[in-house]
């Protein structure tokens, strides 16, 4: 994916028509670790994704006034979601998410350790927010107008389409190739929808997790895989052999943070970092630090990056 090709996808899609659409611990858990089968969320169940079902039992969110009290936040990110959520080789959580995350923190308790990390699936985002296990959901939360009847969605601070990624030697450049074929896609993902709906004759091979996701793809067990043309590129450029042959495919989204439907105070406030943050173009700085280490000058920071929840 080239610099200009991306930014014009994503622009011009963007302007047509956006749709509404530091401990590491898993709940309690104290010690740092990667997620593991101990330590990540349980998968859910193959044959309904957990974001198109009645969580179990709603419990309270905590307040902003709670949280203030507690004196850290409790934040759900990825931890396989290279490099916008992921645990790196020293077991600490990295990326994209994470560190407007230690932000929030920073200028919530004077530190960026005041924040206790969960690691959670794309699947179970919406269960942990309804089941108050996370104050906040920072894990690449495409807004739809679905999720937006079961989470309240504060201001877009990322844009993103879909993409496909497969390998070279036989790459899908076409939607229409991938009829009769096998493509990848992790449960509870805007992909995993976008396909049942648009092309049901598509055989899915879904995966709870985006690393077995990968794995699946890397091992020929599936054609291609499709998910945020952002991660796919990332991808692509760490992993030879495979590449971006479908760049954008279905809506023109944005990524935003997301709490328990009526949790309005502590929305309000993140609503207002983000707008107070876009006068040091703060979100720029966070792509220099972790996104352009992986993208070089393949993109340009504009074609992702949203300042103040103004979305150009």
């Amino acid at each position: 994916m080239k610099k200009k090709l991306l930014g014009v996808i994503l622009t011009a899609g963007l302007l047509a028509g956006v749709l509404a659409g530091c401990g590491q611990t898993k709940e309690a858990a104290s010690t740092a670790a990667p997620a593991t089968e101990e330590t990540a969320p349980a998968a859910e169940s193959a044959a309904e994704p957990a974001e198109s079902q009645d969580a179990s039992a709603s419990a309270q969110a905590r307040s902003l006034e709670d949280i203030k009290a507690d004196g850290k936040l409790v934040i759900g990110v990825f931890s396989d979601k290279n490099p916008f959520g992921y645990v790196d080789a020293n077991g600490d959580v990295q990326g994209y998410d994470v560190y407007f995350a230690k932000r929030l923190a920073l200028d919530l308790f004077g530190s960026e350790d005041a924040v206790e990390f969960v690691y959670v699936e794309a699947a179970s985002r919406v269960e942990y927010l309804k089941s108050a296990k996370v104050d906040i959901i920072l894990a690449n939360f495409t807004v739809t107008d679905e999720r937006s009847e079961q989470v309240d969605f504060a201001l877009p601070y990322m844009k993103v389409a879909l993409g496909v990624v497969s390998p070279e030697s036989n790459l899908i450049t076409d939607v229409e190739q991938l009829k009769e074929k096998t493509l990848i896609v992790v449960k509870g993902t805007t992909a995993e929808t976008y396909f049942q709906e648009n092309y049901p004759e598509i055989n899915l091979l879904k995966f709870d997790e985006y690393q077995e996701a990968y794995d699946a793809l890397a091992d020929g067990r599936g054609d291609a895989f499709s998910t945020d043309n952002t991660e796919v590129l990332a991808w692509a450029l760490q992993n030879k052999g495979f590449a971006v042959g479908i760049e954008s495919i279905g809506n023109l989204d944005t990524i935003a943070p997301a709490v328990q439907k009526g949790n309005t105070e502590l929305l309000n406030w993140i609503n207002e970092e983000i707008e107070s943050l876009a006068a040091e173009q703060f979100f720029h700085k966070d792509f220099e630090e972790t996104l352009k280490p992986v993208y070089g000058d393949s993109v340009d920071a504009d074609s992702l990056v949203v300042e103040g929840g103004i979305v150009d």
